[in-house]
This record gives structure tokens, sequence and C-alpha cells, in this order.
């Protein structure tokens, strides 16, 4: 119900029409910025829920800090979402809520550790004296077991977008480069097809990898692409989602293609 709600609001904002999100975000994207606007007011329910899920309590929107990093962290998502990826703009922009939530609650920690403990006192509305610190050392707890979950979820979403492809994550330590310098070259070629949204798309729809174009554009051979077909889709997924553990695993150090290394 609350999905549907949503929706049919950012449909109001495209004038009446039935548009789902990530049709008012390509919109978006060719420069209405008015749309842009009218699209976060009308999903800020969405990140209070998001960012009250997040924080185990509830958030209000006037008041609270942690609403600010999210709704910023919702306008990023909209720039940086790709309309022609075929994933869901919602599950896109929680991912990066979240995110940037954890960052922001990371940086709170940090300072929390250069102040005493009691300078944090305060009273509620009925004079009771209470210490947010508290409330930030269960967050940070809750933090680690998300920190997992968050892992294991990214895993589930990136092996339900590799299985398109027909490849298994399994398969990924297999076609990984031996050599460092191999791994820098497809990387590199993966990162050309990630950047060229034509392109990605039609990997997207066809299921194939474009080998000609990608020769041309990373002026390597097409024995060298063919032969890394599945690694070089792998990598590009990573390089056109939100997979920061992933990319942290397999060392992504998103290069330039250049001269073939003995591939």
């Amino acid at each position: 119900m609350f999905k549907r709600f949503l929706r049919k609001s950012a449909a109001e904002a495209a004038n009446d029409e039935r548009l789902a999100p990530e049709q008012i975000i390509k919109r978006i994207h060719d420069g209405d910025d008015q749309l842009r606007e009218k699209f976060i007011s009308d999903y800020k329910p969405y990140v209070a829920k998001v960012t009250s899920g997040f924080c185990k309590r509830f958030v209000d929107p006037t008041r609270d800090d942690e609403f600010s990093v999210a709704l910023t962290a919702f306008n990023e998502a909209i720039t940086q979402f790709s309309p022609e990826s075929g994933r869901s703009f919602l599950s896109f922009a929680e991912t990066v809520m979240r995110r940037r939530l954890i960052d922001y609650v990371r940086k709170e920690q940090r300072h929390l550790k250069t102040v005493p403990y009691t300078a944090f006192d305060q009273q509620d509305e009925e004079e009771q004296t209470y210490n947010p610190i508290d409330t930030k050392m269960a967050m940070h707890a809750y933090q680690l077991k998300q920190d997992g979950d968050d892992r294991r979820l990214e895993i589930e979403e990136y092996s339900k977008e590799l299985q398109q492809f027909q490849i298994s994550f399994m398969e990924l330590a297999d076609s990984s480069p031996k050599h460092a310098d191999s791994r820098l070259l497809l990387q590199g070629i993966a990162q050309t097809l990630a950047s060229q949204r034509e392109l990605f798309a039609q990997l997207y729809v066809t299921g194939k990898l474009p080998v000609k174009e990608l020769t041309e554009l990373c002026g390597v051979s097409r024995k060298t692409v063919e032969r890394n077909r599945k690694y070089i889709i792998a990598i590009s997924l990573i390089l056109n989602g939100t997979y920061p553990y992933l990319s942290d695993y397999l060392n992504i150090s998103v290069p330039m293609p250049g001269k073939e290394a003995g591939l």
C-alpha cells in the first residue's frame, strides 16, 4: 500500500501521468528541475520511513539531522540512478540513504571519543536526565550487525543480476585474471562499458556483450573481450550499481583501458 501511495504522488508530479519512479527519474535527467523538487517533496514520507527504520526510532523531519542526511542522499540517488539499468529506483535510493546514514553515525562516533561522557547529558520533556551516548552505542552495535546483513543482501542482489547473464557468483574467482596488470586492463574495459549508457542498456536488453564496440573504444583485441566475457560483465555490473563491499573485496580500482598485458 505504501509503495502504491508513493507511486501515485510521483505520478501527480508528472502532470498526473501514471509514471513509475524510474520514468520520472528519466525526465529529471532530461533537465526538469521542477519535477525533481516535486518528486523529492512527495517522497519525504518514504525518506522518513527509511530513516526511522535505520535509527530504530521515530525520526522527526523538522528536528533530526539523520533525516537531512537521508534526504540529501535521496537527491544524490536521483542523480546517480540509471533508468536504463532495469533496477528499482526505490531499492537503489534506500541503499544510498543507508550508506550515508552509516557514514554519518560513524563520524558522530569519532566525535564522541573527544568529548567527556557527561557533557552530553540532556533532559527530556519530563525533565528526566538521559545521555544520547547510550543511544549512539546501541546504534553502533546495530551497525555492526547491519554491516553483516548489508554484505549478505548485497551479494544476494548481485547474484540475481549475474543470473540474468548466466553467470554465478562462485564463477567470479575462476574467471578473475591472476595477474594484476591483466585485471586492471579488464576492469578498464568494464568501466568503459558501465560508463556508456547505450552500450550498457544494450547489454541488459540482449544479454550479450557489445564486443565490437568495446574493442574499438578500448583498443583491445576481440579475443581479449570474448575470452573474458564473464569477468567484464561482472565488474561492469558492480561499477554501474551500488556494491561497496564487493568493490573492496574484488579490489576494483576503476582504471582506464590501455595496452594489453598478455591476455
